[in-house]
C-alpha cells in the first residue's frame, strides 16, 4: 500500500492589523449605529483584532465598481501569498520539487493569476502543475488539502496549497440596519478579515520525511435545499455576502452525520479524536460544532484563538487553525486530528489526519 501524504509544512501572512472595536467606533457605527441591534452584533462576533490589506477608515472602498477591486486585489495579494508560501518551502521541501500548486480565494481573480506569477518568483519549475479554486468561500482549504495529497500521492513530488482571501476589498454600499439584509451586511464585516495561507504535502514515501500530518480521508456532504442561507455574490460593487442567522442550525444537522461517516469507516468514533480544526465561522457556529460532536472542554481554543485575533479569513482560516494547534499542542504519534469546514452550498468538508513523527 502506498504511504498516506503527509502535511508537513503550515504558514500564513496578514497584512496590517486594526482594532475592531474601532472600525464600529470609526466607521461603521455611522453606516449601521442606527439600529440598536448592530453594535450587539458587532461585539458579539468573537473578534478582538484583524488584519486588512485596506482600512475604511483611510480607504473607504464601498463605491468602487468590481474591476478596480480586482486590480488592487493582485497588487495586494502578491506579496502576501509569496510570504505564506515561502514559509512552508526550504528544508524538506525543495521549490524546484514542487509538481503541483494550487491556489483558492473566492475574494480576487485575474489571468495571469497568483498561480502563475507566484511560480516564477518562487522558484518553481516550469513543469509545475497549477490549480486554479475559485469562489468555494470558507471551506476551499479542504478540497484543496486533498487535492495537493491526492498528487503528492500519486505522482510522488511534492505540491503546495495557497489560500489567499482580501475580503477587505469587498466593503459594500451600506444597507439600512432595520432590515434583514442590512443586517446580515453587518455581521459579514464584523467577522470577515484578510490573510493568506499555505501548506506543504509530501509523499508519504520521501527521504527523510519530518514529522506531520498523514491526509487518510475525507467526506462531504451539500444540502441544496439550505443554499440561499450563505452566498457570496458578484456585483458591479465587488462580492456581496448573504448570511442568514439560521445557517448555525443548519450545521447542527449536518455536523454530525459528516463526522461520523468519516469516522466509522476507520472504526473509530469522535471520542477517538485528539485535535480539532474547526473553521471559526463565528462563535454559535464553534459552540454548535462543540455541542453536536461532543467536543471536550478545551478542544476548539485554536479556532477561538484564531478568529479573536485574526478573524474569519475565508478559505484560509481552518490551515491556520491548524498551524496554531500544531504549534500550541504536541500529539502522539497515531493521535487523530479532524479538519473541519463549510461554507455556501450549504457544504460541509471533513478530513481526517493522523499525527506521525
Amino acid at each position: 500500500m502506498t504511504p498516506y501524504p503527509r502535511l508537513v509544512s503550515l504558514a500564513h501572512a496578514v497584512p496590517a492589523p486594526m482594532d475592531h472595536a474601532g472600525l464600529w467606533t470609526d466607521f461603521f457605527a455611522e453606516r449601521f449605529g442606527s439600529d440598536p441591534r448592530a453594535e450587539k452584533l458587532w461585539q458579539s462576533a468573537g473578534v478582538t483584532t484583524r488584519h486588512g490589506v485596506l482600512d475604511p477608515r483611510v480607504e473607504d472602498v464601498t463605491s468602487w465598481g468590481t474591476g478596480e477591486r480586482m486590480r488592487r486585489f493582485m497588487v495586494e495579494a502578491l506579496p502576501l501569498g509569496k510570504e505564506a508560501v515561502s514559509g512552508v518551502l526550504g528544508g524538506a521541501v525543495d521549490p524546484a520539487q514542487v509538481g503541483l500548486f494550487s491556489v483558492a480565494s473566492c475574494t480576487g481573480y485575474a489571468t495571469p493569476g497568483l498561480d502563475i506569477v507566484l511560480s516564477r518568483d518562487l522558484g518553481f519549475p516550469d513543469s509545475t502543475q497549477r490549480l486554479g479554486i475559485g469562489h468555494m468561500g470558507c471551506y476551499a482549504a479542504l478540497p484543496g488539502l486533498l487535492s495537493v495529497a491526492d498528487f503528492a500521492r500519486s505522482r510522488s513530488r511534492p505540491a503546495v496549497l495557497l489560500c489567499c482571501e482580501l475580503t477587505s476589498l469587498h466593503a459594500q454600499p451600506p444597507l439600512a440596519a432595520d432590515t434583514p439584509e442590512g443586517l446580515q451586511q453587518l455581521v459579514a464585516h464584523s467577522l470577515f478579515a484578510d490573510a493568506a495561507a499555505a501548506a506543504a504535502v509530501l509523499p508519504g514515501d520521501a527521504p527523510d520525511l519530518p514529522p506531520g500530518l498523514e491526509v487518510l480521508d475525507s467526506e462531504a456532504a451539500t444540502n441544496v435545499d439550505t443554499a440561499s442561507l450563505m452566498t457570496w455574490d458578484v456585483t458591479d460593487t465587488g462580492f456581496r455576502m448573504g448570511l442568514s442567522p439560521k445557517v448555525p442550525y443548519a450545521l447542527q444537522d449536518a455536523v454530525r452525520p459528516v463526522v461520523d461517516t468519516l469516522l466509522a469507516r476507520h472504526g473509530k468514533t469522535v471520542h477517538d479524536v485528539a485535535g480539532w480544526a474547526v473553521h471559526p465561522g463565528g462563535p454559535r457556529i464553534l459552540d454548535v460544532v462543540g455541542e453536536r460532536c461532543e467536543v471536550p472542554e478545551g478542544g476548539l481554543d485554536a479556532s477561538r484563538r484564531v478568529l479573536d485575533q485574526n478573524g474569519n479569513c475565508s478559505s484560509g482560516t481552518v490551515l491556520m487553525v491548524t498551524e496554531e494547534m500544531l504549534r500550541t499542542r504536541d500529539f502522539a504519534p497515531g493521535d487523530l486530528v479532524l479538519l473541519v469546514a463549510f461554507g455556501p452550498g450549504l457544504t460541509l468538508y471533513a478530513v481526517l489526519t493522523r499525527w506521525a513523527a
